[in-house]
């Protein structure tokens, strides 16, 4: 079902005929074909020991569930079907795989259809619950998900009809995907259900008109204090992709907080090769006396400018000699290089 959803999601229409509605009767009776078309894929895998194997296992926490069931009848199948390619002497094994195949598919194809008969509940969800975090059409895709979800559970013998069993699965998968969207950390699933449950609780005593504590809201969802307090305080961090302000185009938190004026990591890089290139040729073709001059000129040691008065001061040289010891420092650099080292230095000094 996984495969085919990842099909789905990229070739299905609204108006296809996948959308087809079904009756109360046709649901209840499609969910029974399914339920048949299991049975058989159990009786064609009984007694090879590869089925067996996952089918009599001691299900996990998560297997416990008709969902869980269906998982692993699937697994069985996918490892009758390795068996029977890496066997093909066995006549037998290649039957009953192929049996298993053919029915397996088919309550696929059904559980498919029970699915897409409740298009209409996903859509009509997601224009409800729609908002900054993520749009309708998103829901609409999570609300696709909680179909299948739904179908590969349905009892037909429940009584109720599949499209009101799955608008709550549909609900509770676009409410978890907010949840999680709209969290600058993932919570756990159990988490954030437990955090809904202590701020329906606040509203509820509030409607009352009753006071509460923290314990009471504990009590109340039937977790300790400690977790309570962890969970609301939560609701105090505020995501950076959260919308701050209204309009067509609604801007997000970190547009505020971006500085504009600070330097870039690759700026920084080309100014660490220009120093170094720099450097370098201070090295080979200048005088100790010219290197001091243009490094105390243009900052390249402690990134503050001097004056000539300044660096005369600490050369004992009047400011005109030292103005002469840069200009022919410059010079020579520049026919060294072919560029201009003045401005190559006042870059790579910013």
């Amino acid at each position: 079902m996984r495969t085919a959803f990842a099909d789905f999601r990229s070739t299905f229409r609204p108006d296809s005929p996948d959308s087809e509605r079904l009756t109360a009767d046709q649901e209840r009776e499609m969910a029974r074909a399914i339920r048949r078309a299991e049975q058989r894929v159990r009786e064609a895998l009984a007694g090879i020991e590869e089925a067996d194997d996952i089918l009599m296992r001691r299900p996990k926490r998560v297997e416990r569930t008709r969902a869980g069931a269906v998982d692993r009848l699937e697994e069985a199948v996918r490892a009758v079907q390795k068996a029977a390619k890496d066997n093909p002497d066995d006549a037998e094994l290649k039957q009953c795989a192929r049996i298993a195949l053919q029915a397996w598919n088919e309550s696929e194809n059904l559980r498919w259809r029970l699915a897409m008969s409740g298009l209409r509940i996903a859509h009509g969800e997601a224009r409800k619950l729609a908002g900054p975090f993520l749009d309708e059409e998103d829901l609409v895709q999570e609300g696709y998900i909680g179909l299948l979800r739904a179908a590969k559970r349905f009892d037909p013998d429940r009584g109720i009809r599949f499209s009101t069993y799955a608008r709550w699965w549909v609900r509770a998968q676009m409410t978890r995907a907010i949840d999680h969207t709209g969290r600058p950390v993932r919570l756990p699933g159990c988490a954030v259900e437990q955090t809904r449950n202590l701020r329906k609780a606040m509203k509820r005593f509030e409607t009352m008109g009753a006071g509460y504590t923290l314990a009471d809201l504990a009590q109340e969802v039937g977790i300790d204090e400690a977790r309570a307090r962890l969970l609301l305080s939560q609701g105090n961090v505020i995501s950076l992709d959260e919308p701050v302000d209204d309009g067509p185009r609604p801007r997000t938190l970190d547009k505020f907080l971006a500085d504009d004026e600070a330097a870039m990591p690759d700026d920084d890089a080309i100014h660490g090769q220009q120093l170094g290139r720099i450097r370098a040729a201070f090295q080979s073709v200048l005088s100790e006396r010219e290197r001091f001059v243009l490094t105390r000129r243009y900052g390249l040691e402690d990134g503050e400018y001097h004056t000539l008065s300044d660096i005369g001061r600490d050369m004992k040289l009047s400011r005109e000699r030292v103005r002469q010891i840069e200009h022919k420092a410059l010079a020579t650099l520049r026919e060294h290089s072919g560029v201009d080292l003045a401005a190559a230095m006042a870059a790579a000094a910013r």
